[in-house]
């Protein structure tokens, strides 16, 4: 069954690094804009970040205010792999991080797939 699987969150202490996987299984990556999404404690989700399709001619990924000049998306050589390299993270930060996929790019878009959720813990 096509899904896509996050992983790579645990506990960092402030202004420390973090690396999220999002892998597709069962389908082709290439094609689908791949976004990001988390939610905090109480709070409602926010979207964060999104990297378009190898077909889209628009390159720039997406970026969130509250994340931009500190994280960065992009594709693993192979194209399996859309990640967010997050670095000076904050206690702000702590939240489960989603990845989403959809066929027709970032934007006001449905989804076509979303990860399972991994837990990113920023404390000292």
């Amino acid at each position: 069954q096509s899904q896509l699987v996050a992983s790579g969150g645990g506990w960092v202490q402030p202004g420390g690094s973090l690396r999220l996987p999002c892998v597709a299984k069962g389908f082709t990556l290439d094609y689908y804009a791949i976004c990001w999404f988390r939610q905090a404690p109480g709070k409602g989700r926010e979207g964060i970040s999104c990297i378009q399709g190898v077909n889209d001619t628009i390159t720039d990924p997406y970026y969130k205010d509250s994340v931009k000049g500190r994280f960065t998306i992009s594709r693993d050589n192979a194209m399996s792999t859309v990640y967010p390299q997050m670095n000076s993270l904050s206690p702000d930060d702590t939240a489960i991080y989603y990845c989403a996929a959809a066929i027709r790019g970032c934007g006001p878009y449905p989804f076509d797939y979303w990860g399972q959720g991994t837990q990113v813990t920023v404390s000292s």
